[in-house]
């Protein structure tokens, strides 16, 4: 029998542990599907895995990568809607961070600044600032200095620190980073938000068999609005999980095919 492996979900600071390993538990809770599912999740996935490796039932990964280094190797189970401010049913965007005593106040501000993103692969941290400085007339070289450092969270702290001027991040990572971190948060502001764009799904790989993949469906739509879980959903700022079909994924690939036709196609 297949060993399967649920991974951590793309809300994972540390001080989190307790919340996601409740939303697991409520999984549990409602899974009427065959055989068992994992007892916990696992920790130690990275932000952008190597792959949707085939025995991996459950995790939450960026849309951007599912269509391009992702593509055809997860199908999606669900579509988070979130609380946090710039959400909508279904959506979320990516806000440009800056320090609190920043003197930038508009988005064309940025030009020349020190800029960090978590990866080329991310939605939030490439693809939707690229469209939002696109759509303003960028061309490259916009910002001074560029670095990819793989860690959204990090990268707030480097601006909360003056170690950058400023980055983009996901609206719901930056919600948590407040909640989580306020005297590090207390230290940045949100400059500018993207344009909206499908929320980042939870998902199971291609390869889970029609029926689990259907019961786990299931079971993550009873969690995302059966009353006996509003506690789980508050600590992840859950205000629902909608059907797959509520989400136009696509729209992230057009958006890049937007930007290029603009004439900035690559973030720099």
């Amino acid at each position: 029998m297949q060993a399967w492996r649920a991974s951590l979900p793309m809300y994972n600071f540390p001080e989190m542990r307790a919340e996601n390993a409740a939303f697991w538990d409520a999984l549990r809770a409602e899974w009427e599907g065959p055989g068992e599912l994992p007892e916990a999740l696992s920790f130690d996935r990275p932000p952008v895995p190597g792959a949707i490796e085939a025995e991996n039932i459950f995790t939450q990964v960026c849309g951007y990568p599912l269509q391009t280094i992702f593509r055809g190797q997860a199908r999606i189970l669900g579509v988070p809607t979130y609380t946090a401010p710039h959400c909508a049913p279904g959506m979320h965007a990516a806000v440009f961070i800056v320090h609190a005593e920043a003197p930038f106040r508009t988005l064309a501000d940025l030009r020349g600044a020190d800029f960090v993103f978590n990866s080329r692969h991310s939605n939030s941290g490439m693809n939707l600032p690229r469209l939002a400085l696109a759509r303003l007339g960028a061309r490259a070289p916009f910002f001074g200095r560029i670095a990819e450092t793989h860690s959204h969270p990090a990268n707030l702290e480097r601006v909360a620190r003056g170690e950058a001027e400023a980055t983009c991040v996901d609206n719901v990572t930056y919600a948590f980073f407040l909640r989580h971190r306020p005297e590090i948060g207390a230290q940045t502001r949100i400059l500018a938000a993207t344009p909206s764009t499908p929320a980042i799904p939870f998902v199971t790989a291609v390869t889970t068999p029609e029926p689990l993949a259907l019961a786990l469906q299931a079971a993550l739509l009873r969690v995302g609005s059966a009353p006996r879980w509003a506690g789980v959903r508050e600590g992840l700022m859950l205000a629902g999980i909608l059907p797959p079909e509520a989400a136009d994924y696509p729209v992230q690939l057009r958006h890049e095919d937007e930007a290029a036709a603009l004439g900035y196609p690559e973030l720099a």
